[in-house]
């Protein structure tokens, strides 16, 4: 099956060719180092272990357990999916200067669209909606920052996280349907109320 082709816009040029102008070795190597934050494999076995903890919880943080499991599960199989049906040349194949200053080579040549990191933080970031507002304010932060790091290395084009932020929104906001996730009115993280001695909210 032929796979799309996937162009790059001005936009994506532009900004890719500032960061390889600007960047540096010192910067490239932190970004590396965070980048692994939102890294399929970490965030599987982190859902995998809140998963094993929460079986001993009330069904309010099973079912929650149960969601963030599934989405990021799938989080990490539907790039892989679409990385099968897009082809996109990474930045960081285009430059030489940015790999004089620093920038790696980063996955496959032909598979940026879209950043499987971004499907992992938009879906996060989606399911993180449930939270109390500072809990949600600091998942979206530090989700901002992860991705922002796949532009800096030049391992995807500003569209590519954009593209991917949007589809790992829609991935979780789908599961929801499956899990029954977000069907209560109660947030992930408020306290349960005084004299449930079951400990599950009323």
């Amino acid at each position: 099956m032929a796979r799309v082709r996937v162009p790059a816009t001005r936009s994506d040029v532009s900004i890719a060719n500032m960061i390889a102008r600007h960047t540096g070795r010192p910067t490239e190597q932190a970004a590396e180092l965070v980048t692994w934050g939102a890294d399929e494999h970490i965030l599987c076995a982190i859902a995998a272990g809140w998963w094993f903890y929460s079986r001993r919880r009330n069904a309010d943080e099973r079912r929650a357990a149960d969601h963030i499991l599934l989405t990021t599960l799938a989080a990490s199989a539907l790039p892989h999916l679409l990385k099968k049906l897009f082809d996109q040349e990474r930045p960081d194949r285009l430059t030489i200067r940015g790999h004089w200053r620093g920038v790696p080579f980063s996955g496959r040549s032909e598979d940026a669209f879209p950043s499987g990191h971004a499907v992992h933080i938009g879906a996060l970031a989606s399911a993180a909606s449930r939270l109390p507002a500072r809990q949600r304010n600091l998942v979206w932060g530090v989700g901002a920052g992860l991705v922002a790091t796949r532009v800096v290395l030049l391992a995807h084009w500003v569209s590519d996280v954009a593209a991917g932020l949007a589809v790992g929104v829609v991935l979780e906001r789908m599961l929801r349907f499956v899990t029954g996730f977000g069907s209560k009115p109660e947030m992930l993280g408020a306290k349960t109320r005084v004299g449930d001695r079951s400990g599950r909210c009323q």
